[in-house]
Parts: structure tokens; sequence; C-alpha cells
């Protein structure tokens, strides 16, 4: 196919992609290095994970995979080699902190930064040197221990994943089970921030990369899916909730934009507002010294701030507004502690 006909062809398989995704507004096509993006759109983190999930699966079949066979040998991989003519030399080793394994005849043989393939051919040429004519050497990477990415942050499962070769931040985060609740709207790549002292430094190393995820996940566009390498570190943003419970409509936690301030009826009306029942006057402001860890509890008259006779306060990440029944004031010094443990269950929104 002539080149003039493959351009059609491409477009027209980029604008199924986006149809199905749905997304086909001007915003979500903005180049990767935009600052200053819309937070996302109003959806629990279990809808956002499977929009995760969808997104890797496109971006994925229109990316290459990455060479398995690239990845370098390091310190602590299990390695399998094989010797075709001289089967009493196989044997499995665990390369050592310096990067070299003991081989039988040879002695120490360094391996480390080195792939499996010129592993293979060092071994031969070795061998050809000392004990054999026509050699044929294989090495398997039994185990891979050397090529670590960190995922930290907030993402389900933070931890160390060990990767054969090149991944993709999508890749990186459905390895961690997904986003956290308090998931923020950035995900940043740190190069080489954990890379092994043996191995051959990435380019780039130190560089650090910042991927918004509303782009990620509603672009068809494979440059926001950023490729990871052993020894990134791999690190999600944590976004501000405010937690609205009691008797409002729409209780929930809430997130917030990077660096918004929200005050109390902002919140308010995130939560579609106040039932019938509602005690205005008793309702209380639950925080935590982010400093003591000491929960304190903030008086608010929400009648005075309604009509304007008493300031709307700021509230800060991880506040409850707590409103009681009218008839229940009492009950609510006695059900302090029951309001914190129901705030951590309740349905968390993007807006």
């Amino acid at each position: 196919m002539n080149k003039a006909n493959e351009s059609p062809a491409m477009l027209r398989i980029l604008l199924g992609i986006a149809l199905l995704l749905g997304t086909g507004s001007p915003q979500a096509q903005d180049s990767p290095a935009r600052k200053g993006s819309s937070s996302f759109r109003g959806e629990t983190t279990q809808e956002f994970n499977q929009r995760l999930a969808e997104s890797r699966k496109t971006l994925s079949r229109m990316s290459p995979d990455p060479a398995e066979g690239e990845s370098r040998i390091g310190p602590d991989d299990l390695l399998e080699i094989t010797v075709f003519e001289a089967p009493d030399l196989n044997r499995t080793f665990r390369v050592s902190a310096n990067g070299e394994i003991s081989f039988q005849l040879l002695g120490p043989v360094r391996a480390g930064g080195l792939t499996p393939r010129q592993l293979e051919l060092v071994l031969q040429e070795l061998l050809r040197r000392t004990y054999m004519k026509d050699p044929h050497v294989g090495v398997f990477v039994r185990e891979l221990q050397s090529h670590p990415v960190s995922v930290v942050g907030a993402v389900k499962r933070p931890g160390v994943f060990q990767i054969r070769g090149t991944k993709t931040v999508l890749e990186l985060l459905s390895m961690a089970e997904g986003l956290a609740d308090d998931a923020g709207d950035t995900v940043l790549v740190m190069r080489g921030a954990s890379e092994p002292a043996n191995l051959p430094k990435q380019e780039g190393a130190g560089e650090i990369v910042e991927v918004n995820l509303k782009s990620l996940l509603e672009s068809v566009d494979p440059a926001f899916n950023i490729p990871v390498h052993p020894g990134d570190i791999v690190k999600v943003t944590r976004a501000g909730i405010v937690y609205v419970v009691g008797e409002v409509k729409k209780p929930g936690g809430f997130v917030l934009k990077s660096n918004e301030n929200i005050s109390v009826l902002q919140a308010l009306a995130l939560a579609e507002g106040l039932t019938r029942t509602s005690s205005k006057s008793q309702a209380r402001i639950i925080r935590t010294d982010q400093v003591t860890d000491k929960r304190i509890e903030i008086p608010v008259d929400l009648g005075k701030i309604l009509t304007n006779k008493a300031p709307d306060p700021l509230l800060q990440p991880k506040d409850i507004i707590f409103v009681p029944d009218s008839s229940a004031k009492s009950a609510f010094y006695r059900g302090a502690e029951a309001v914190l443990s129901t705030a951590t269950g309740v349905v968390i929104y993007r807006r």
C-alpha cells in the first residue's frame, strides 16, 4: 500500500477509536505538556479505573510491544544457562551483587549490564578458546530481580514491580490495581531514580516527566502513554478530599482540584443541599490536625452562613462536614467516632 492510501486508512482507525471511547472533545487532544488542565468529570473511582483499563487496551494495540530481549541482566537475577554440546554444564546461576556468575571451567564471568543474547556470545567465545570447538549456549532469565519500577502515591497497591523491557504508564497503573480514591490529576515519572548502580544509566536519568491523567485517559494519542523503564519511579499525586455526611441529599467525599480552596457552602452545593430534617445550627466541621493527629470539632451555623450573617469558612483536605438531624442534636456528641468511620466508607465523587 502506498503512502497516499495508508494515511486516510490510519485516520479512519483513529477516528473509530475516538468514537468508541467518547473522546471527541478538542480538550481531550491537548498536548501532554499543557499545564492546568481541569480535573476529572463526576464519577466514582470504580468508574475511573474501568476507563483506565479500557484506555490501556486501546493504546496497547496502537503502540508496539517492547522487545523483552532488550532487558539487561543485573544483580540477583536468576539465569538458566544451557550448553547444548555439554549437558553436564547446564546450570542455574544467581547473579552476584557485583554482576558476576561463577561458571564451571571458566570461573567468574561478567554478566551484569549484558542482554541474554550478549551473554550467550561471551560464553560461547570463552568456551571456544578453552574447551570446545563450536559451542552453542542458551541464556534464559528465569527470575528478574534487577529491573524494579516503584509505583507509589495514590494507587490501590503501591509497591515495587519487576518488568521486562519497557512498560507504559497505563500498564504500571494497572499492575498497581488502579487508582486510590484520593488520586489527583497528575502522574509523575521520575527517570532512573532507583536504577541499580552497575547497570548502564538510561538517557534522561534524573528527569521528572509530568503526565495529566485526564489527557492520558481521554486521548487516543499514544504520546500521552509514555514509556516507563527499569529504575523509574511512578508517583500518582494525591488530591484533597472533603466529606459531607449526615442530613444532606448526596452524602459523600468530593475530590478537590489541584490547589483548590472550597468553602462550606460550596461543599454543601456538591452534596446537593440539606434535607428537610437537618439541624442547620448544629453542624460541625471535624478536622484532624496533620501534625498532632488530634481531632477537633468546629461548630458551624449553616443558617447564619446561608443568610450572610456569618462568614463562609474554607475547608481543608480531609475535613468532614457533619449535618445532624434536628431530632438528634444531643446524639451528635456521642456519635462523632461513628461519623468518622462513616466518612471513610462513603462514595468518592470526581468533578
